[in-house]
């Protein structure tokens, strides 16, 4: 039992890692392509977007995918009761943006965003299509073909947008790569995907799981506006290039942070939830996922951090170098996404939903003065707020899930310390060996990465580092594994 539990889990990583870094690799590369041809106010326009198609598709998922997630057992009327009111959400919330894309036209001071929103929001529509088809895979903790529908959606989606931007479309070319992504993933769902709805709306399944997943709603409308907040501020009191430079440094943290983050969240939670009784077990497996994960963590984000310069400069050109600071600090903001993913996660696996969403509301009141700092004292100073922002809200997590399950704060900073003072020393060396190298930015980023790569290796062969070896047992089992077969 324990054994197929962590095959599932390996297994379970393993695809949804080569996904995530598949459809965000993709569009990395097709974002190298368009920041090249387009420019940072172009890419600001959408960025003022971001926030209203975000907080949208937070309410046509409602919190039904995890309450359907954690739910033993789900019958055909339970996927078919959500799919129903999903796209009903969908259609509803399109109308509202359609109506007042006007407004918030006016809001900007800026005519294009009007018909841009209106066409954007048709995303929401597609999406909701494949939210039941994610689920049942994810519930069968089934990346596999999820990893493929990712793959052509997203080089379909990356395609058609590069040929539009060479085509001089401008702006409508992202709007086209958000747009035909949704579309694309909803079409090979429906082809590959067995599930179809049945005509039947259950309303004792629907309250059953509102119950739980309103909570998760509120929750997730609040991080939601939280994470996009800054987009609508800096698009505000700031220019639409600001706003550019802003959205493409976070665009290049989020390849490592928000990829770990949402591989974890969509592994972690299925499997802990089939173990949610057995106490001891469940802390175990919890403690050894901390461990691994913040180890990858700490050597990507303050790697990036590290390379940022010339990273920036070699993919996308000088007209994009006051992103450089931007990145730097939003990826010691990122270092912690992952931490608060998992145990944001083990509220949920405990049932805890109500605690969830208390604690999103404390995070995020403590986060309207960081708003307002950056209101009046620039876009560098509202990033650091944003990382002071991480350390609370880290702690208030792990303070609430360590009571839950027994596993602690201090534990758990014992447990991962070890690993960011192996990423600070990795680091520190890949920052100076930039700043002393007097040659191409192309060349400085290759050879740092280089030396990052050998000196993590070296350092945890001569040291034994834990995580490291862990790691390192894993990766090998899974490859004499694949070698076998």
């Amino acid at each position: 039992m324990a054994d197929n539990l962590k095959q599932k889990t390996i297994g379970g990583l393993f695809w949804s890692f080569i996904d995530n870094f598949a459809k965000l690799g993709i569009q990395f590369i097709v974002g190298i392509i368009l920041a090249r041809i387009l420019s940072p106010r172009e890419f600001g326009l959408v960025g003022m977007l971001t926030i209203f198609i975000a907080v949208s598709q937070t309410f046509v998922d409602s919190g039904f995918r995890t309450a359907l997630i954690r739910k033993k057992h789900c019958s055909d009327e339970d996927y078919s009761t959500v799919f129903y009111f999903n796209m009903l959400v969908a259609v509803a919330l399109y109308l509202v943006l359609f109506f007042s894309a006007g407004l918030i036209s006016s809001f900007f001071e800026e005519p294009l965003l009007k018909s841009l929103l209106r066409v954007l929001g048709l995303g929401l529509i597609f999406s909701s299509f494949s939210i039941i088809q994610q689920t049942i895979l994810t519930r069968e903790i089934n990346f596999k073909l999820q990893t493929y529908v990712t793959l052509a959606a997203a080089l379909g989606s990356g395609i058609l947008a590069v040929v539009m931007a060479l085509n001089n479309y401008g702006v409508w070319s992202l709007v086209a790569l958000t747009v035909s992504r949704f579309a694309l993933t909803s079409l090979f769902l429906w082809i590959w995907s067995k599930w179809r709805p049945i005509f039947a709306f259950n309303i004792q399944s629907f309250k059953e799981m509102f119950s739980f997943g309103s909570k998760l709603l509120i929750s997730s409308f609040i991080n939601t506006v939280y994470q996009n907040i800054y987009l609508l501020i800096i698009g505000k009191y700031f220019t639409a290039q600001d706003l550019g430079f802003y959205t493409r440094a976070d665009q290049f943290r989020n390849l490592p942070s928000k990829n770990i983050m949402s591989v974890i969240q969509r592994v972690s939670y299925p499997v802990l939830s089939s173990i949610q009784e057995e106490e001891e077990r469940l802390k175990i497996n919890y403690q050894k996922l901390i461990r691994s994960v913040m180890f990858i963590t700490f050597l990507l984000m303050l790697g990036m951090a590290a390379v940022a310069k010339p990273m920036i400069v070699s993919l996308i050109g000088e007209k994009w170098l006051p992103s450089v600071v931007y990145l730097q600090l939003l990826c010691f903001v990122g270092m912690f996404y992952p931490l608060q993913a998992l145990n944001l996660n083990m509220l949920n696996v405990k049932g805890r939903s109500d605690l969830f969403l208390k604690l999103e509301v404390i995070k995020k009141l403590i986060a309207i003065p960081v708003i307002i700092i950056g209101i009046f004292w620039g876009i560098e100073i509202m990033i650091i707020g944003m990382i002071v922002n991480s350390v609370i809200a880290y702690l208030l997590n792990s303070y609430y899930s360590g009571r839950l399950i027994g596993y602690t704060t201090v534990q758990q900073i014992k447990d991962i310390l070890p690993s960011f003072l192996f990423a600070i020393v990795v680091n520190t060396v890949v920052l100076l060996i930039g700043q002393y190298l007097n040659t191409s930015n192309w060349m400085i980023l290759g050879i740092q990465i280089i030396v990052a790569v050998f000196l993590s290796i070296g350092l945890g062969e001569v040291f034994k580092v834990y995580d490291y070896i862990y790691l390192k047992t894993i990766i090998l089992e899974q490859l004499r594994k694949y070698r076998r077969q």
